[in-house]
């Protein structure tokens, strides 16, 4: 898969561009021919198990309309000629071959990188002039789509839809995209698409955790690992103000026992682990019937077999003193920093050898019989 840069650095994009301002690549993956048709994506629309969204309607008569999949083949197939978009989220997960294009944005932190979305419009098919609060790469890869986009705009949404539309949009730069063409927008940046044609669009979102997701999920992990922690105290009170008031002395105490949890590198670094390779999960993982056994495991891979990634999971590593910690779907698994790499690097677990499975083949049936990895059958 030719990298997702076109002709430009992979360092000037991070320094120049990279949350700071929106940037055009043209054929960024020249000749690009989607994987996927049209039809294919229609029809992962009507699975179970994915994650769809039907918008109807047009910017600025703002007659928006929004359902949620799954969706019946029917209902799909009577949509208009005109001013429809299908989405569906985690594309890549549900067919794993997609993720060769994922990978070429591994030029950025891997667990940044958080699903690939794939839009599907008719000619006049809009989402609306919107902000996301994350990074997107917009890939065309089929049809033309036009965008336009303002980094300075009014945020004021419209009311009486479930969409985040903005109620107006002043167009700044504009351009038409066509197959292989990719759009850079950094967080913030008011953008508005319109299928000039039948068309297809990828999106690489990045993940952006909230202050607030963090807070809420550090307080739910503390709680479940760590007890209640600290309690407030004030040996150095030195007598009663206002009854009720709540001075800095006590409110300067308050926030030491907060950060208090966070400053602790060790624990805070694992939470982190745990936190990123949990957030946003849409599935969890899911292990075989029948539990895996080490001897099971080792004559499987000398028979063909190789271990593969659930697309499913997030795999997150950090270093200790005592070697690596390994996080699959929020799980923590202690290891060697070298295995954490070669567990969690693209293609190099296929191919670690009998002698790699050997060694940690306690690891692996852990990470097997849990969901994260599973063994794929010799060609």
């Amino acid at each position: 898969m030719t990298q997702a840069l076109g002709a430009m650095d992979e360092q000037e994009i991070l320094q120049e561009y990279w949350q700071k301002k929106p940037l055009l690549l043209r054929q960024a993956f020249p000749a690009f021919s989607p994987e996927l048709e049209i039809d294919d994506i229609a029809g992962l629309a009507c699975e179970e198990l994915a994650e769809a969204r039907l918008i109807r309607g047009s910017y600025p008569e703002h007659d928006w309309e929004l359902a949620y999949g799954p969706f019946k083949e029917e209902t799909l197939r009577k949509l208009p000629e005109n001013r429809w978009t299908l989405l569906v989220q985690d594309v890549e997960k549900h067919y794993p071959p997609l993720r060769r294009l994922v990978e070429s944005f591994f030029f950025l932190p891997r667990w940044r990188i958080d699903d690939l979305m794939v839009s599907v419009a008719a000619p006049g098919g809009s989402v609306g002039p919107h902000v996301d609060q994350y990074d997107v790469f917009l890939l065309q890869a089929d049809g033309r789509r036009r965008w336009q986009i303002a980094e300075n705009h009014d945020s004021e949404l419209q009311q009486g839809t479930e969409l985040n539309v903005l109620k107006s949009f002043e167009a700044e730069q504009e351009w038409i995209l066509e197959p292989g063409d990719m759009l850079y927008l950094p967080p913030g940046v008011a953008h508005h698409g319109v299928a000039l044609d039948r068309c297809m669009t990828w999106s690489v979102g990045m993940r952006a955790p909230s202050a607030a997701d963090l807070l809420q999920a550090l307080g739910e992990w503390l709680a479940a690992s760590h007890g209640e922690g600290p309690r407030y105290a004030d040996p150095d009170l030195r007598g009663p103000g206002p009854g009720a008031q709540l001075d800095a002395d006590s409110i300067r105490r308050f926030s030491e026992l907060a950060m208090g949890m966070v400053e602790d590198g060790p624990a805070f670094s694992e939470f982190l682990g745990s936190f990123l390779s949990r957030y946003r999960l849409a599935h969890e993982p899911l292990g075989p019937e029948q539990a895996l056994g080490r001897d099971e495991l080792l004559a499987s891979l000398r028979d063909g077999c190789t271990l593969q990634h659930n697309p499913w999971t997030r795999l997150v590593w950090t270093n200790t003193q005592a070697g690596a910690k390994l996080f699959a779907a929020g799980s923590t698994f202690p290891c060697a920093r070298e295995t954490a790499i070669t567990v969690c690097e693209p293609g190099q677990l296929a191919t670690a050898g009998p002698q790699f499975a050997a060694a940690n083949a306690a690891l692996l049936c852990e990470l097997v019989n849990a969901g994260h990895l599973y063994l794929e059958a010799p060609p």
